[in-house]
């Protein structure tokens, strides 16, 4: 893959990582501390340390849910992604910024821990399909497993192509949790970012791709974003993120801008946000 292709398949993998999932299956009790609500906000204000203890609490209380280790799964990689800088690099709009960028150290303690909380994930959801093959919540789950799995083999590993089989799965996974709900509107937050990434891809690796059952459309993509953005339960943040991400690609910096400030107005923790906006606006 030449270096545009390459920044794609690791723009549309790194998408994932952000995705925080969710039991659909009663209310969350926002004001609860121990709820998957409360990890998922302090995740999104970067504030790793308590949201570990949320998601702790959680998996002490829900042994067999494998939302629980997934979250955390997702709460372990997020903050090594902001450790080693890789938040800021999804804005690029240069390929060849992108490609030129250094090379990463991971911590050793922290992948372990990762894969292992993956491992716990996917097992507990096995083991509740075999029981319900459609358990929203256990497809859901292997739909983060998979996108986690790819983002670590494409932005720290950069084994892209294995990054690519795991954003199948994923795509595949997230397409079974609609089937099941079809309200589900997070789930089109990993079909959207998909379908637009692959879909700013070259027409050979669109058919490549298409072979493969990963089909692209921007425009059907950015729809997509946008419903989750519009009636996400819990990833409306993100799907806005990605939404900018999109925009900044696409030099709309009007709507970017926009994006990032509604974002830093409810996240205002989160640096990310005042750092892209500053890249954004011009110089005084």
């Amino acid at each position: 893959m030449n270096n545009r292709t390459t920044c794609s398949v690791v723009v549309l993998v790194s998408a994932i990582f952000l995705i925080f999932p969710q039991s659909y299956a009663a209310s969350p009790n926002l004001a609860s501390p121990t709820s998957l609500d409360a990890g998922f906000r302090l995740l999104y204000d970067l504030d790793f340390g308590r949201a570990h203890q949320i998601f702790a609490a959680w998996e002490a209380q829900h042994p067999d849910d494998p939302l629980g280790p997934a979250s955390d799964a997702a709460g372990l990689l997020f903050s090594e992604f902001d450790r080693l800088g890789v938040l800021e690099s999804q804005f690029y709009t240069s390929d060849d910024g992108f490609a030129s960028r250094k090379k990463l150290s991971p911590d050793p303690d922290v992948r372990d821990r990762f894969n292992s909380a993956l491992d716990h994930a996917e097992n507990s959801a096995h083991s509740m399909l075999e029981k319900d093959p459609k358990n929203r919540d256990a497809l859901f789950a292997l739909t983060l497993s998979s996108g986690l799995r790819s983002d670590y083999a494409a932005l720290i590993d950069k084994r892209n192509l294995l990054s690519l089989h795991y954003t199948k799965e994923s795509n595949e996974w997230a397409s079974q949790v609609l089937a099941v709900d079809p309200k589900c509107y997070d789930a089109h937050l990993a079909t959207g970012f998909t379908k637009y990434i692959v879909g700013s891809m070259s027409m050979p690796v669109r058919w490549i791709l298409r072979i493969g059952g990963v089909n692209g459309d921007i425009q059907g993509g950015i729809a997509e974003l946008q419903m989750t953005a519009d009636h996400g339960r819990y990833l409306a943040p993100l799907a806005r993120i990605l939404l900018a991400i999109a925009y900044v690609r696409g030099k709309d910096t009007p709507r970017a801008r926009s994006i990032l400030t509604s974002l830093h107005d409810e996240f205002p923790k989160n640096a990310l946000f005042v750092r892209e906006l500053a890249r954004l606006n011009p110089n005084p």
